[in-house]
């Protein structure tokens, strides 16, 4: 599997309002011009509705584009992902995801989605499989089946504010080798609200820098080792700011992450992992 973009683009709230698709698409066009190319979606985005806008976005480029998407629960039987696929890769419109995300566990076993995942990888249909939302246990329990080897990301919540995974998921999928995908990386709440981007430390680092707290907060994200994050953005604006984070993230000094630190400390013991 080639490296995953440490920077790439979200979609969740994508393809709810047929007013807003125009932008949306718009958006994503940006970010990969900009070289924003890793694209994540999922099939519960609107209920199919974010894919079909990614769709469109990644027409005549595909080739450009590292795809994620992610299956339902309910739909992570053997038969029930080759369906769901196959729904996701039309609405996509191509023939093949680089990766597929278990969206998070439910009550099919683990074992059945993993063959599954390695039936529609042999069959070219997707590059490579994963899994979201998966605490350290979950991580144990899956990579001791057959198919848990192969497991090639693991998207959580993982943020200033939500840094419970750096006390033992973080480090246990850096050792080997496993990608974490940041999803939610500003913190939003589901009314879109950005609580995190008003503490002081942030903005005492954005003001040093000559640039946004969000900025910042993604800046941050992007130094973490074996870390991939994936804001969403529909304003041109904001898909630039965001592209910019990745510029920054190198400018960051000792002093700034210190002073992060003191305002989002890590944690001090096991937290259950964080959801949304």
């Amino acid at each position: 599997m080639n490296p995953l973009p440490i920077l790439g683009q979200g979609t969740w709230n994508m393809g709810e309002d047929p007013s807003a698709r125009a932008a949306e698409v718009a958006a994503l066009r940006l970010g990969l011009d900009l070289g924003m190319t890793l694209v994540d979606t999922a099939e519960m985005y609107g209920e199919g509705g974010a894919e079909e806008v990614v769709g469109e976005a990644i027409a005549g480029r595909r080739d450009d584009v590292y795809l994620v998407s992610k299956v339902y629960p309910h739909n992570a039987s053997r038969a029930g992902v080759r369906a769901a696929c196959e729904r996701s890769l039309r609405r996509l419109r191509t023939d093949h995801l680089d990766l597929y995300l278990l969206h998070w566990r439910g009550g099919v076993p683990l074992a059945e989605t993993l063959e599954a995942f390695e039936r529609l990888r042999d069959e070219g249909k997707i590059r490579a499989y994963g899994v979201s939302n998966f605490d350290t246990d979950d991580m144990l329990e899956a990579a001791a089946l057959p198919g848990g080897s192969g497991i090639a990301a693991n998207q959580v919540l993982y943020n200033l504010v939500q840094r419970g995974i750096e006390w033992d998921l973080l480090p246990w999928c850096r050792e080997r080798g496993i990608p974490v995908m940041a999803y939610s990386p500003l913190e939003s709440t589901p009314a879109g609200q950005t609580p995190l981007l008003t503490r002081p430390q942030l903005g005492e680092v954005a003001r040093r820098h000559g640039v946004t707290p969000a900025q910042v907060a993604l800046a941050w994200l992007l130094r973490q080792d074996g870390v991939v994050t994936i804001p969403k953005a529909v304003q041109p604006a904001h898909v630039r700011a965001n592209r910019a984070a990745l510029d920054l993230a190198p400018q960051l000094t000792a002093d700034d992450l210190a002073l992060l630190d003191a305002g989002f400390p890590p944690p001090g013991r096991r937290r259950p992992l964080a959801m949304r």
